[in-house]
């Protein structure tokens, strides 16, 4: 987890939308990295089928130490809180619904919301309708995050792995009702970052921007 010293002495709760490594192997050395210095839980929110495979594959004491059942002078230093999918729960301030979404292992979609704002986060996808029925039906969306981690010459790698190209991404946002609503791409894939970037911009959508790493944003 890239994180600022301050932004370590803040988070203590973490939303996982799947199991695959490059979506959860920053928690386990987050928490080592703190684990003297925690005084609430880490509160790690995950569906069941989610936190088998957490418990099984990392948290086994074989890879790393089961955090779950570990103390430090202050108590537990982490938790899991489950949730369902179509459920809305609460994080601090925030409420969240979890949307399934098409991908290669159980994954799901996030809604953020909190008294003035909403933002849709499709976590990684393929081809999906569930998702863009739930956005459809949401009022004020502030802005859609969404994937796109293959260029267009690597389309069949895209679909086996469940993740979308350029190309599929613009078939998926004309699933979208409110097509003034901002829609940023993220989860691009670093070994091609300029060719899908260029790709991006080809297609011409006004509302289709680039996340950009490091710059906050406020809606």
């Amino acid at each position: 987890m890239s994180t600022t010293s301050n932004q370590k002495k803040q988070i203590r709760d973490v939303i996982l939308t799947h199991a695959h490594l490059d979506h959860i192997a920053g928690l386990p050395l987050y928490i080592d990295d703190l684990f003297a210095t925690i005084r609430r839980p880490i509160q790690v929110y995950a569906t069941e089928e989610i936190i088998k495979t957490l418990e099984k594959n990392i948290f086994n004491w074989s890879v790393y130490p089961r955090f779950s059942q570990l103390k430090n002078d202050f108590g537990k230093v982490m938790q899991y809180r489950e949730f369902e999918a179509g459920e809305k729960f609460k994080v601090k301030h925030l409420s969240i619904k979890a949307v399934k979404v098409n991908h290669n292992v159980p994954c799901f979609g996030l809604i953020i919301s909190d008294d003035t704002t909403k933002v849709a986060f499709t976590s990684d996808t393929a081809r999906m309708d569930e998702f863009w029925k739930v956005i459809n039906k949401e009022k004020k969306l502030s802005a859609i995050l969404v994937e796109c981690a293959f260029p267009n010459e690597l389309d069949e790698l895209a679909d086996v792995s469940y993740h979308l190209t350029p190309k599929t991404l613009k078939r998926e946002l004309a699933k979208i009702k409110n097509q003034n609503c901002p829609i940023y791409v993220v989860n691009i894939k670093p070994m091609y970052r300029e060719q899908i970037v260029k790709q991006i911009e080809e297609l011409d959508l006004e509302n289709l921007r680039i996340l950009e790493v490091g710059k906050i944003y406020e809606w």
